[in-house]
């Protein structure tokens, strides 16, 4: 069977560290797994492996049966994987639509400039699809700095979604809103992402977890020490012990 993402083996050393540790996942088509663990389990060096940020010492990224290991990240971007990251890499002097309209230039491989500009019609037109999507509409003539940090998430990982991926891997992508907002982001993805795009997010924030993921995995010490539904692995007393340092 070919899984949307496998990983098979994949080790990367830190040093003396085993950052990711003989590492074994498999994501399904269509699937919203959400990735959780201690800090420095491993979880974020996972994602960088796969979209080829880090290179393993040892094993295999597979992605739909075809083996990816140590592509650069614009190889595997062309090829529909795209990622989000924790901080928001945005151009903040750039407005909402700009910043946007640039992610679909990057897409199609066109330059922009005289010859090229920036705002053709054709992209406009789906650069404010996306930004009604992404409820980000009303933003769309404000710079990124100008943004609410809710806000700046969402339009991070509209960027990604405008690269067209069949997986969308995101990293934290609630960390550091508020707790009403963490959850009208979440509304927002699974509205747009669940059936049609596989979705891969890590995450700190418990509630999230269990409210949105199909299926949860638990990083500990570079290691997927339990995988399962949120509501089954939450009763676990070892997962509990090791998420919330009580059973």
């Amino acid at each position: 069977m070919d899984f949307a993402l496998e990983s098979i083996n994949l080790t990367k050393f830190f040093g003396m560290v085993r950052a990711v540790d003989e590492l074994n996942v498999h994501i399904t088509e269509g699937e919203l797994v959400g990735i959780v663990g201690p800090n420095g389990s491993g979880k974020t060096t996972f994602l960088n492996l796969i979209t080829g940020y880090l290179k393993p010492e040892r094993g295999q990224v597979r992605y739909k049966g075809k083996d990816i290991t140590g592509l650069a990240p614009r190889t595997v971007v062309t090829m529909g994987i795209a990622r989000s990251f924790q901080i928001p890499q945005l151009y903040l002097d750039l407005t909402v639509q700009e910043n946007l309209l640039l992610a679909l230039a990057i897409r199609s491989g066109e330059g922009v400039g005289f010859w090229s500009p920036l705002n053709k019609e054709s992209r406009v037109k789906e650069a404010f699809q996306i930004l009604g999507q992404f409820g980000l509409e009303d933003y769309s003539h404000h710079k990124a700095l100008e943004l609410p940090e809710g806000e700046r998430k969402l339009l991070d990982i509209a960027l990604s979604f405008a690269q067209g991926p069949q997986l969308l891997l995101m990293d934290e992508p609630t960390s550091g809103v508020s707790v009403k907002d963490k959850f009208a982001i979440m509304d927002t993805l699974v509205r747009i992402l669940k059936g049609h795009v596989t979705s891969v997010f890590v995450e700190h924030d418990m509630d999230v977890i269990q409210r949105y993921a199909d299926r949860m995995l638990v990083f500990n010490e570079g290691k997927v020490i339990a995988d399962g539904t949120p509501t089954d692995l939450f009763t676990d007393p070892s997962v509990r012990k090791i998420l919330l340092g009580k059973g």
